[in-house]
């Protein structure tokens, strides 16, 4: 069974920094693309950051570049989602998730449940 587990969410002023981390289980994570996705109320889930199985090639969106760094670490088999210059139009549920196959940056097969991050002004 395929776990993905976030944590680190929470409430920050803008301006603030905060790290998600994801825990993953029941596949091989080293194969695995993986990457973090948000949904706000009201709006599409939309893409932040992807990292490839090797780690050497990442992508942004352009909200997330120049303030977020996605990052993994296959031998602990998690991957993490600095954030920092955050704004209040960050504020969303992000989630973790994994992706087996060719890279396609916004689209996966297993998903984290989610973990809130509330920036206020």
């Amino acid at each position: 069974q395929v776990q993905l587990v976030e944590s680190g969410g929470g409430l920050v002023q803008a301006g603030g920094s905060l790290r998600l981390s994801c825990a993953v289980s029941g596949l091989t994570f080293s194969s695995a693309h993986m990457g973090w996705l948000r949904q706000a109320p009201g709006k599409e889930r939309e893409f932040v950051a992807a990292i490839d199985r090797s780690g050497y090639t990442t992508d942004y969106a352009e909200s997330a570049k120049d303030r977020f760094t996605i990052s993994r670490d296959n031998a602990k088999n998690t991957v993490s989602l600095q954030m920092n210059n955050l704004k209040p139009e960050d504020t969303a549920v992000y989630y973790c998730a994994a992706r087996r196959g060719n890279w396609v940056r916004n689209q996966y097969d297993y998903w984290g449940q989610g973990t809130q991050v509330t920036v206020s002004s």
